[in-house]
């Protein structure tokens, strides 16, 4: 098993059976259309737990954050891991008459990663099982949705950069010293799509999102790719 995460929202994490460096969040997808109106959302999963707000600033300009916490359980050998993200973003928003919603966003977040693998230092006396790095990611977010009273649909696709600073450690898995494995692909471009639905009352609605995290720099990087996360969604104008 294993674990991390990532998210600034920075952030990185989850489960498997190796180290993993990133785990992508959930997608802030406000769908404002107009000057006031402010979108909060809670959301997560087994593994992960995450806050994200929005304020259009004006009938044009929006700001938004988010943070999250990526916890999954360790397992019954120790094995496990964590991380913590947190994301700013600001950009342009229109909504259209036929009820749908363009975005477009640049974003920025920091967050931190660990892993812990005791069952190695077994084998590997020599180390202590652990790894940490600081993780950064910037890049624009798109969204494109339709949105009534009581549903509300969207796409979403984050073109992100995935950098690492401030790798500690000695954690040997598979005659690897993931330090030097993660020096070696501290930065990543990625390509993270998603699908969110939204169903309830004008201002509480039930979300639903799946994404997919594309590594165009290393498709093999010790990362999650897939995710799905339920939360809440309330919107007030």
């Amino acid at each position: 098993m294993k674990k991390v995460l990532f998210t600034l929202l920075s952030a990185c994490l989850l489960y498997s059976c190796s180290p993993k460096f990133y785990i992508p969040n959930t997608q802030n997808v406000p769908l404002l259309s107009e000057k006031g109106e402010t979108n909060l959302t809670v959301a997560g999963n087994a593994n992960q737990v995450e806050v994200q707000g929005a304020y259009a600033i004006t009938n044009a300009f929006a700001m938004k954050a988010n943070a999250g916490l990526f916890i999954p359980s360790d397992q019954d050998n120790g094995n496990g891991g964590s991380g913590k993200f947190a994301e700013l973003g600001a950009g342009y928003f229109k909504p259209f008459e036929s009820r749908l919603v363009f975005e477009a966003y640049g974003i920025a977040g920091i967050g931190t990663v660990e892993n812990h693998f005791p069952s190695t230092v077994d084998n590997y006396p020599q180390t202590n099982g652990e790894i940490s790095a600081t993780v950064f990611r910037y890049g624009v977010q798109t969204n494109f949705g339709y949105k009534t009273k009581h549903f509300a649909a969207a796409l979403s696709s984050r073109f992100v950069n995935l950098n690492y600073s401030n790798i500690e450690g000695n954690l040997i898995f598979n005659d690897v010293q993931q330090t030097d494995y993660l020096r070696d692909n501290r930065s990543s471009f990625l390509i993270e799509p998603a699908i969110t639905l939204r169903g309830g009352f004008e201002k509480f609605k039930l979300q639903a999102q799946y994404g997919y995290s594309l590594n165009l720099s290393n498709s093999e990087f010790k990362q999650d790719n897939a995710f799905v996360t339920l939360g809440l969604n309330f919107n007030f104008k």
